[in-house]
């Protein structure tokens, strides 16, 4: 499975963003996705996640209400629509999928992973 994650860019405060990620090499429509940042000198974490049917979604609790994770199963790509965006989510984002349908919110869960795509909010 090969992910390639875009959309990341420059916004002020209060800004919106929406990255995408498009999976290609074999399905992963069945597989728990997700999206993850890190932040510079500063470990990757969890941002959210969603399950192949889409109908269950998982956040951060820094990202709740402002973060919106969807998936276009026959596309095959996995969308993060960031609202009301802080300076403090400047990151590189990285998105990723499991080997599996299980929801989990750890790093070595995931097995799949994309490129990463920077985002910066500053004034």
């Amino acid at each position: 499975v090969q992910l390639q994650a875009s959309g990341g860019g420059s916004v002020q405060p209060g800004g919106t963003l929406r990255l995408s990620c498009a999976a290609s090499g074999r399905t992963v429509s069945t597989n728990v996705m997700g999206w993850f940042r890190q932040a510079p000198g500063k470990e990757r974490e969890f941002v959210a996640a969603i399950a192949w049917g889409g109908g269950g979604t998982r956040y951060a609790d820094s990202v709740k209400g402002r973060f919106t994770v969807s998936r276009d199963n026959f596309k095959n790509t996995l969308y993060l629509q960031m609202n009301r965006l802080k300076p403090e989510d400047t990151a590189v984002y990285f998105c990723a999928a499991r080997d599996s349908g299980v929801y989990d919110t750890t790093v070595p869960a995931y097995k799949y992973w994309g490129q990463g795509t920077q985002v910066t909010v500053s004034s």
